[in-house]
């Protein structure tokens, strides 16, 4: 845990060094809705809620980017699993999540996939009751967070994403289908 703490405080302080490898800098801002899901399940669960982050975004070449990010997840269960039967299964996350990501995107104009793949902490309250998990905790875990997205526009300064934050040690995943901003900061 040490070592990931001391990762994270690197990750996110390197934007502090003025390096000449950082072409461009910007602000992204995505919101959107959140699902929590546990790893083991008999009942097919997903339980909703909201999404929110901040990336500072570090351009080092058209399709290569650095992400430092911030940013929360609150999901609730409402008792029913995804066909609207009643479940006593539930896998609930409120979390703020800290860490950073690279991201790898074809340099198209107008629209341009990407990949993106890091480590970071949540903390916060995490609840997966199921069959074969009984976890109730509060405090500080990692997670490895994945996103599979497209920027849009001329600028590509839209970006539609599915992100997914993996906690093993909670036995569930967060993710969301989310919308982004990217605003160019001047250097």
């Amino acid at each position: 845990m040490k070592k990931i703490l001391i990762l994270l405080i690197v990750v996110l302080t390197s934007n502090l060094a003025v390096a000449q490898f950082i072409k461009e800098k910007s602000i992204n801002a995505q919101i959107g809705y959140g699902i929590s899901v546990p790893n083991n399940s008999i009942d097919e669960i997903a339980d909703r809620g909201f999404f929110a982050q901040g990336e500072l975004v570090l351009k080092v070449t058209s399709w290569v980017e650095f992400r430092p990010y911030a940013g929360f997840i609150l999901t609730s269960s409402n008792g029913k699993d995804l066909n609207n039967n009643p479940t006593d299964e539930k896998a609930e996350s409120k979390a703020f999540l800290l860490g950073g990501k690279a991201r790898v995107r074809a340099p198209i104009p107008w629209v341009a996939p990407y990949i993106e793949i890091g480590i970071g902490t949540s903390i916060g309250k995490f609840e997966t009751f199921t069959a074969f998990d009984n976890i109730d905790k509060n405090g500080i875990i990692y997670h490895i967070p994945f996103s599979l997205g497209v920027e849009l526009g001329k600028n590509n300064n839209v970006d539609l994403a599915f992100t997914y934050y993996f906690q093993p040690s909670v036995e569930q995943f967060v993710g969301a289908f989310a919308v982004g901003l990217t605003f160019p900061l001047k250097n």
